[in-house]
């Protein structure tokens, strides 16, 4: 199998790239010290030392890191996969499926704004994310409040506070005159 590696604008994070090879159809995000992952790959990775978070995405798996250089962590990482995707174990145990609308809180007489903003997260901004390995999550609309959780190489990165102000915010205040403001939670 040939993966391939690419450098994202967070320079803590690196995008493996596996042609070929889905991995799931939604992302799915996982960190240290979470238990209970429906991920054996994602568990051999999180115990390589260093490595802080993974994200699962279509074809990818972007890797956030807390120390040490690519140098010193690409080879482990590329190691692990290789052998991971050689075994034929799937690399989800199982993908939950979900309408990601009820995941979200917010008042249910806004649900024509959330489903809106939820729209264009999904169609003209998420897709933009993903290319640079991340993703974006919508998990609170209140009173014009957007409230978004950045995930994979978004985490993080210093460009983080620029995409939600001049990116996300501008794009829904934009379209939506509901939306006031658009903030990130953890």
């Amino acid at each position: 199998m040939f993966i391939q590696t690419e450098s994202t604008p967070n320079p803590n994070s690196l995008k493996f790239i596996l042609d070929n090879h889905k991995i799931c159809s939604e992302p799915v995000e996982f960190n240290v010290g979470e238990e209970n992952l429906n991920s054996k790959l994602a568990e051999k990775l999180l115990k390589i030392d260093g490595v802080d978070k993974i994200l699962f995405n279509k074809n990818t798996i972007s890797i956030n890191k807390s120390k040490f250089t690519w140098d010193q962590l690409k080879a482990t990482i590329l190691h692990e996969i290789s052998d991971f995707i050689d075994s034929g174990i799937p690399i989800m145990d199982s993908e939950s499926e979900f309408d990601e609308i009820e995941e979200i809180e917010f008042d249910k007489a806004d649900i024509e704004v959330v489903k809106n903003i939820h729209s264009i997260l999904i169609s003209k901004i998420r897709p933009a994310v993903m290319q640079d390995g991340g993703d974006i999550k919508f998990k609170k609309y209140d009173e014009g409040i957007v409230s978004l959780a950045l995930q994979g190489s978004c985490a993080g990165c210093p460009s983080a506070t620029l995409t939600l102000k001049n990116g996300v915010e501008n794009m829904l205040k934009h379209h939506i005159p509901e939306v006031k403001k658009v903030e990130q939670i953890i």
